[in-house]
Formats: C-alpha cells, sequence, structure tokens
C-alpha cells in the first residue's frame, strides 16, 4: 500500500476534479492560471484537479466565477455533496487525505482515549455510538472509514510514529473488558513495529489536560502541520506560531513520559485487569 487515497470514480470529489479540468482546459488555461485567481499554488489546483486535496467553499465559488457555471456545472453543488457525505468532519478530510499519507513522521499526544490510528474496531465503535444523537448506520460509516484510514500504518514506505498516551487511558472503559483486553493487545502488537514508539504519559502532568493533538513533519521541505482536538471542531494548520506553540507543548508532555520498554510492560500488566 503506498500510502494514496483510494479514489471513488462516481464520488462529488472526483467529478468536482474532472469539471474543473475539463472547463480549465476548454479554456485554455492553465493551473498556475487558475491557481492565481483561487489564491492558492499550482500544486493546490493539481491536486484538486486528482481529488486528493478535499476543496474548499471559496474555493468552489472563485470558480463557479471563473467559468460562469459553463455547462451547467455548479462547483458550489458539487462542493455541498462533498461536504455531505458521511465518514467524518469535512475539516478532518484533508488531514487524513493529504497530510497523514504524505508525513515522514507523526507525533501524537492523546490524553483521555487510545488515538484513532491505534484504535480497533470494537474500540470505535463505542466512542462513535456515544455521539448525541447519532444513527447505528453512522456509527458504522464513521468505524468503516477510521479502519481504512489506519490504512497508512500498512503503507510501502512506513514513517515513524512516536505516540504519548496519558496512563489513565488504559483504565478508562470503553466498552467492556473484551473490548478494552483486545484493544490493550493491539497497542502491544503495534509496539513491536520498528518504526512505532509507544510512551505512556504520567497522569501528574498537567501540561497535556489542554487537549489532544497530532504533529506532522512532511516531506518535499514542506513545513510542519499539526491537527489540535476541540469538543466541537479541530484545527489543522501549519500557521509557524501555532505550531511552534504545539511543538514546545509535545516537548513538555514528553518530559512526563514512562521509558517505552516500561510503559509496554504496564500496558500488558493493565490488559491483564481487563480479563
Amino acid at each position: 500500500m503506498d500510502g494514496a487515497p483510494s479514489l471513488d470514480p462516481g464520488s462529488p470529489r472526483v467529478r468536482f476534479g474532472a469539471e474543473m479540468r475539463r472547463l480549465r482546459e476548454a479554456a485554455q488555461l492553465s493551473q498556475t492560471a487558475v491557481a492565481s485567481r483561487l489564491g492558492c499554488t499550482q500544486t493546490q489546483v493539481c491536486r484538486l484537479e486528482k481529488a486528493t486535496r478535499t476543496p474548499s467553499k471559496s474555493d468552489a465559488e472563485r470558480l463557479d466565477r471563473l467559468f460562469s457555471a459553463a455547462d451547467g456545472v455548479s462547483f458550489t453543488r458539487l462542493y455541498q455533496r462533498i461536504i455531505a457525505q458521511p465518514g467524518g468532519p469535512v475539516w478532518f478530510r484533508d488531514w487524513a487525505e493529504e497530510i497523514e499519507p504524505t508525513a515522514l513522521v507523526l507525533r501524537s499526544w492523546d490524553p483521555l482515549l487510545v488515538p484513532g490510528l491505534l484504535q480497533t474496531e470494537s474500540y470505535a465503535r463505542q466512542i462513535f455510538s456515544q455521539e448525541p444523537e447519532i444513527t447505528p448506520e453512522e456509527v458504522e460509516e464513521r468505524v468503516q472509514t477510521r479502519m481504512q484510514r489506519q490504512g497508512i500504518l500498512d503503507r510501502g514506505k512506513p514513517f515513524a510514529l512516536r505516540i504519548l498516551i496519558d496512563e489513565g487511558v488504559l483504565r478508562r472503559k470503553v466498552g467492556g473488558t473484551e473490548v478494552m483486553n483486545g484493544q490493550l493487545g493491539h497497542l502491544l502488537e503495534i509496539a513491536q513495529r520498528p518504526t512505532v514508539s509507544i510512551q505512556l504519559v504520567s497522569p501528574e502532568c498537567l501540561t497535556g489536560l489542554m487537549g489532544a493533538f497530532m504533529i506532522a513533519e512532511l516531506s518535499d521541505g514542506r513545513p510542519d502541520a499539526i491537527h489540535v482536538d476541540s469538543s466541537a471542531e479541530g484545527q489543522v494548520t501549519t500557521d509557524l506560531d501555532s505550531v511552534t506553540a504545539i511543538w514546545k507543548r509535545y516537548e513538555a508532555i514528553r518530559l512526563w513520559a514512562y521509558p517505552e520498554h516500561m510503559s509496554l510492560k504496564m500496558i500488558e500488566d493493565v490488559r491483564r485487569e481487563w480479563i
């Protein structure tokens, strides 16, 4: 697996890209020319056309103005269909589809739950089922999306994964004992990979109580990106000040982390309690 997202030829995102390319070529415009009108880079236009980047509302509105609804195409309507698709919040898609699959190193901090990339299907299902007013169908859609996202762990060119988890997560009951036993067993299995490091953090670390986050070191000289969780809507950004602040917080939390061998022994010990 090379880490590239699987594209459905009939999806709104693929059609958005195909129509964008068709109309651009019909108007004899280069990707660079369209990029200047959208206020982005030529690379981002290329990704939109290849459907490896989720368009923004402003992208759609500017394209509608640029092509004046040629042939009845409405990029705004296609955008609305994209964000209406189930499986996760639209603000997270750029992270899951563009950033994670191209990362050289991913670092994460999780004070409350096992991080999504390392969750078992049963553990994830229990979490999603607690969402207010969620339907069983939506739960399954989100679970499958999460499992598909984990495919990057098996891509041909592995990346380094550095995981920090609050020690209390091991005893936070998600589902029954079987779910927890399986989840902790999965952590131990994943930790055997040479590119994965899992460390537990002392519950006395107050620095991490602000919330979960991830840091992605990217290839090709691109700036680091961060994903910061919140109860409403997360933030994905490469803003230097924001990234620097999260890096400092990560390093402060890491000072409270147990050595990896001790962390794995603690996971094994707590796993035996979930029987």
